[in-house]
């Protein structure tokens, strides 16, 4: 194992009195969860701990898990707030074309042939699409990660070609001194 673990769901809280948990998905995987699989929870403080599905099923759009030495609702209120993760060379198989979301963070992005900087993280709002969020220097952007904008993907070398809208950065460029001192004048003048 190379220590790097991919996060599949988040413990929610302890879900019946044998010890079971209610768990939200991050995969969207079918069937990514068996009886027999190991995970390991990764706690709030760091710690790490090896589990064994014993039995699991789906219930109000989240999984409920059942894990081996894990019998009462004391032992399953340890586990709420972990992440249930997978070393990373045990995440499930893509198909050519597709990545993974986490492994496009630190990927430069490109509009065209001018770089506008490193994602730092992706967020996912209400819109369909991810958002990745690029630093640059004082910077900050937020750009839809939509398949229409998307040209090229090279995990390998780090690297996203995109061709974005015009006026897209503007959009979601942080304020200048002077729009922030416009804006904070049209605030007060608001309030009178």
């Amino acid at each position: 194992m190379t220590g790097e673990f991919i996060t599949l769901a988040r413990v929610l809280k302890s879900q019946g009195r044998r010890g079971e948990v209610a768990a939200e998905v991050h995969s969207d995987v079918p069937d990514r969860f068996r009886a027999g699989m190991h995970l390991w929870s990764l706690a709030e403080d760091g710690s790490r701990r090896e589990l064994q599905i014993e039995g699991l099923w789906p219930h109000k759009g989240q999984v409920i898990l059942k894990f081996a030495g894990i019998d009462s609702i004391s032992q399953a209120d340890e586990l709420a707030g972990c992440e249930l993760q997978v070393p990373q060379e045990e995440r499930a198989q893509l198909e050519p074309g597709w990545n993974y979301l986490s492994d496009l963070i630190g990927c430069t992005i490109f509009d065209e042939d001018r770089e506008l900087g490193k994602i730092d993280e992706v967020r996912f709002h209400a819109g369909e699409a991810p958002v990745l969020v690029v630093k640059a220097e004082s910077k900050e952007y937020e750009i839809p990660y939509a398949e229409a904008y998307v040209r090229e993907v090279d995990v390998s070398h780090r690297q996203i070609r995109m061709s974005l809208p015009e006026g897209l950065l503007e959009i979601n460029a942080p304020l200048t001194a002077e729009e922030k001192l416009a804006q904070r004048k049209a605030t007060r003048k608001g309030k009178k």
